[in-house]
């Protein structure tokens, strides 16, 4: 949405891309830090269960499309704030922070963790900012999303054994 707004702008995408470089470490550092403190709170058996359960929550999750913002959506900041503020807010309670909590939950190193969802966070965007148009044009979005579910599934499974 925002690189379409923004696309023409020299230096747009680059704006973005930090913008949801900044958002998700934010976003995704208080998802740690809540994981880690809802370690502190309950057993070791407690939180397997609860992790296969988020896992296997988020493969059912997963097979719920997105719903893009509505078209009249028209930010008045630059690339960069509009993105770093939407993104950010976009994020809270969104799949990604979900599975960040339940990861934080289950190890230790909160750092490892933020840096581990960062990273795939940034796999999953940048491409989508710089190749959004040509990707949704050839991309089934069904078999991204069943892939993801499968993977989250698997996961789930992982956590119970």
């Amino acid at each position: 949405m925002l690189a379409g707004r923004y696309g023409g702008q020299p230096g747009a995408r680059a704006r973005i891309v930090l913008g949801i470089l900044l958002a998700t470490i934010a976003n995704h550092t208080l998802a740690a830090l809540l994981g880690a403190w809802l370690t502190s709170l309950v057993g070791e058996r407690v939180l397997r269960w609860g992790l296969a359960a988020s896992f296997l929550g988020m493969a059912a999750w997963m097979l719920v499309p997105d719903k893009p913002p509505g078209e009249d959506v028209r930010p008045k900041l630059g690339a960069f704030a509009a993105t770093l503020v939407s993104f950010f807010l976009v994020e809270i309670g969104d799949k990604t922070q979900i599975a960040t909590v339940a990861l934080a939950a289950r190890y230790a190193s909160t750092v490892a963790v933020v840096a581990g969802t960062t990273l795939g966070m940034m796999l999953a965007n940048v491409p989508a900012v710089y190749l959004g148009e040509a990707i949704l044009r050839r991309a089934p979005v069904r078999l991204v999303h069943a892939i993801g579910a499968t993977l989250f599934a698997v996961l789930g499974v992982l956590a119970l054994i």
